[in-house]
C-alpha cells in the first residue's frame, strides 16, 4: 500500500481566471496598438512585437506565480500597474475610450482583490 498523501491541487478562482483573460487582453492590445498606430514597416512591426514581448518579460521576470526575481507586493502591483495601464492608453489613443476606461476598471478591481488576497496570505 502507498501511504503518500497527494499533494493538494491549488485553487484556482474566479479572479484568478479574470487575471489571465485580462493578462492575454493586455498582450493582444499591446500587438494591435503596435501594429496599427505606427507606420509600417518599420516602427510598426518592431513595436508590434516588441510591446507585448516587453509585457511579457515583464510580467514573466517579476509578476507571474514563477517568477524570476521574487519581490514584495507593492513591486509586484507596479509591474501590474505598468502593463495593464500601458493597455488601457492604447485603446484611448486608438480611439476607443469606452474599451480603454471597463478594460481600466476590471483590471484595477481585479488587482485590489487579488491585492487584499496576497497580503492576507
Amino acid at each position: 500500500m502507498n501511504d503518500a498523501t497527494p499533494a493538494p491541487e491549488p485553487k484556482v478562482g474566479f479572479n484568478d481566471l479574470l487575471r489571465f483573460l485580462l493578462e492575454i487582453f493586455a498582450i493582444v492590445t499591446l500587438g494591435i496598438f503596435g501594429f496599427t498606430e505606427f507606420e509600417l514597416p518599420w516602427p510598426g512591426i518592431l513595436l508590434g512585437i516588441g510591446l507585448p514581448a516587453l509585457a511579457i518579460l515583464l510580467w514573466g521576470l517579476f509578476r507571474s506565480p514563477k517568477a524570476v526575481f521574487h519581490v514584495d507586493t507593492f513591486a509586484k502591483a507596479l509591474v501590474e500597474i505598468a502593463v495593464f495601464s500601458a493597455a488601457a492608453i492604447a485603446w484611448w489613443l486608438m480611439g476607443q475610450p469606452v474599451i480603454a476606461v471597463v478594460f481600466a476598471v476590471v483590471a484595477a478591481v481585479s488587482g485590489i482583490i487579488n491585492g487584499r488576497r496576497e497580503l492576507g496570505a
